[in-house]
């Protein structure tokens, strides 16, 4: 039987398609130092640039066998050595696979020898991070067609309603990034576009959303949708004026909360300057020319004299309470000395000891040591009159003396003049 020979093959007719990012493929086919045969060209040997995974070692194992490979052409037929040919490129145009790869949105179409996804991106030079995605996985073994998508993360300094963070996304403008992290973007304020493109360096994105606000003022409520970023805003957002003194229930530069009620406090303020007494402190010293129990004031204190500075508030028509500003001493207060009997009185007057002293304390004082008359004439417990307490050897005034010191010098007045300075009581000393 005759064998037709093929009809003659100028050049090979297959090439690997490669994307635009490849020019002029990645094999070089035509070896120009091969033996052909007559009217077929030897199949070509594939070069790929390419380093790492086992796509490569077994194009470089494949590249060996080639070039160990007998001259056929002396020991089979003719058309022995066509058919094991055909069937070579056969076999290699199998292991190479059709795919798309899309990075970052922008797809190209190319021709691997990758086992999977990983592989792949690892022949293409594409780096991935933490924060990006790979889909389908990096594990996950190519086929023709298989489409390849990578998505770079991009940081993101996001302020949402006052509040500052960092935040990873795929997303390539501020709607996308959004929409992947959540936030509701209807009504809110943006301080970039929607459509604005974020790099690879990320962006400073701050967010605030529509909120719900009560605000109470001058006997009003009034319910707004607000973005704004201060309670000041939100409250000139409802219609309301601050005027003078006027503020808030909340700080005014603070955050407007999702229903929260501010009310606005009506401030009206005027100062008020006052006089007030400054009071004097009182020095006891010791004396021993007195009796015990006996106090003597040797000068008598002076209160001093302040002027005082008020802030008088009226909140909402209501007077609070008023606020000291400041203090100017207009005279100094003068202290008040007093001196202290440490003398040991005595207790027995010859004469006197055996009458009724306390039946007569109870007719002249009701028995209180402090009292005085309503004329202010006599004091103490035998209502004595100041000229006749002093005659008795006692010190200032005898309501100021102890019980026992005013006991005696009435008892050395009774051995002087009798029952007579006790005229409607006397009666009561003989019991």
């Amino acid at each position: 039987m005759t064998v037709q020979a093929p009809a003659p093959v100028t050049g090979d007719t297959y090439r690997p398609a490669r994307g635009s990012a490849y020019p002029g493929g990645r094999a070089a086919w035509a070896d120009p130092e091969a033996p052909t045969l007559p009217r077929q060209q030897v199949p070509p040997t594939v070069e790929v640039p390419r380093s790492g995974g086992r796509a490569e070692a077994r194009r470089a194992a494949r590249h060996r066998r080639t070039a160990e490979r007998p001259d056929v052409r002396r020991l089979l037929p003719r058309a022995l050595v066509v058919a094991f040919l055909a069937g070579g490129t056969s076999a290699f145009v199998a292991d190479d696979k059709a795919v798309e790869l899309s990075v970052d949105g922008t797809p190209r179409t190319l021709h691997t020898f990758a086992d999977d996804v990983g592989e792949l991106l690892a022949d293409e030079g594409v780096r991935v991070g933490a924060h990006d995605t790979v889909v389908p996985a990096a594990g996950t073994p190519l086929t023709g067609g298989t489409e390849v998508s990578v998505r770079y993360g991009r940081p993101l300094s996001l302020t949402l309603d006052g509040s500052r963070s960092r935040v990873w996304t795929t997303a390539d403008t501020v709607e996308g990034a959004l929409r992947q992290l959540g936030v509701r973007a209807e009504g809110a304020y943006l301080s970039e576009a929607r459509s604005h493109r974020i790099g690879r360096e990320g962006l400073a994105l701050d967010v605030r959303t529509e909120r719900t606000v009560t605000v109470m003022a001058d006997g009003r409520a009034r319910t707004v949708r607000t973005n704004a970023a201060t309670v000041r805003e939100a409250v000139e957002g409802a219609g309301i004026v601050l005027r003078g003194q006027d503020t808030t229930s909340v700080p005014p530069g603070s955050f407007p909360r999702d229903g929260q009620t501010v009310t606005v406090m009506r401030i009206t303020g005027t100062k008020e300057v006052r006089e007030e007494p400054i009071p004097f402190e009182v020095r006891r010293t010791g004396d021993p020319a007195l009796l015990r129990g006996t106090e003597v004031v040797e000068r008598a204190g002076r209160a001093g004299l302040r002027r005082v500075t008020y802030a008088l508030r009226t909140v909402n028509g209501v007077r609070q309470r008023p606020r000291r500003l400041g203090t100017e001493v207009l005279r100094e207060p003068q202290a008040q000395v007093v001196k202290v009997g440490t003398k040991e009185a005595p207790t027995s007057v010859r004469g006197a000891d055996h009458l009724d002293w306390q039946g007569l304390a109870a007719c002249e004082s009701g028995g209180r040591a402090g009292a005085v008359d309503p004329s202010g004439t006599y004091g103490g417990l035998y209502q004595f009159d100041t000229r006749t307490w002093q005659g008795l050897g006692g010190s200032g005034r005898p309501q100021d003396a102890s019980a026992d010191e005013q006991t005696l010098r009435a008892k050395k007045l009774y051995v002087r003049r009798g029952a007579s300075p006790w005229p409607h009581c006397g009666a009561r000393l003989q019991g």
